[in-house]
C-alpha cells in the first residue's frame, strides 16, 4: 500500500476559507502521530517548530505559520493548532489494510497557504513513510530476532 492525497475541497464563507485534504498513509495511526504532534515530526515535513506544549491550551509556534495555542488534543488521534495563519487540524483514523487516513483541515482568513503548498508538504510526509525510511519523529525500526536460529547459529 502506498500513500495518496485525495482531491481536496475548499469552501469560502465571507472572508473565511476552509481547505480539506484526505491523506492516506501506509502506516498505523500510532506510527504517524509523532509526525503531526512532535517538534521533530512536524519539522521534518511541514515547518520548523520553535515551541510545542503537547496538551490542550499549550503554546505552539510553527515557524512558517505563526504562534498560538493547541486548540484540540486527543493523543494518537487529533492535534489542532490555532496560530496566526489560521486553524490547522490533523485528524487520524484507522484505514483498511493497516494504514491510516489523515483528515486535514486548514481554516484561515484572507490570503493563506495554497492547496498546492499543503500537497507538497504531504508528499514529503508520504515519501518519508514509504520504504525503509522512518516517519518523522519516529525511531527507525530495529530488526527483530528470528524465531528459530539461522543455520550454523549457536543457541
Amino acid at each position: 500500500m502506498s500513500g495518496s492525497i485525495a482531491q481536496g475541497t475548499s469552501q469560502t464563507h465571507g472572508n473565511t476559507h476552509i481547505l480539506h485534504l484526505l491523506v492516506r498513509l501506509p502506516r498505523r495511526m500510532e506510527d504517524v502521530w509523532p509526525a503531526v504532534a512532535t517538534p521533530e515530526g512536524l519539522g521534518a515535513w511541514c515547518t520548523a517548530v520553535d515551541v510545542l506544549e503537547p496538551r490542550l491550551g499549550g503554546a505552539v509556534t510553527l515557524r512558517e505559520l505563526g504562534s498560538g495555542r493547541v486548540t484540540a488534543w486527543d493523543v494518537d488521534r487529533v492535534a489542532e493548532y490555532t496560530v496566526a495563519r489560521g486553524r490547522i487540524r490533523f485528524h487520524l483514523e484507522r484505514d483498511e489494510g493497516g494504514g491510516c487516513a489523515l483528515r486535514f483541515t486548514h481554516e484561515f482568513q484572507g490570503e493563506g497557504e495554497s492547496e498546492q503548498n499543503w500537497r507538497t508538504r504531504f508528499e514529503r510526509l508520504i515519501g518519508r513513510g514509504e520504504g525503509a525510511q522512518a516517519l518523522p519523529g519516529q525511531e527507525p525500526s530495529q530488526p527483530t530476532e528470528p524465531a528459530e536460529p539461522l543455520p550454523g547459529q549457536f543457541t
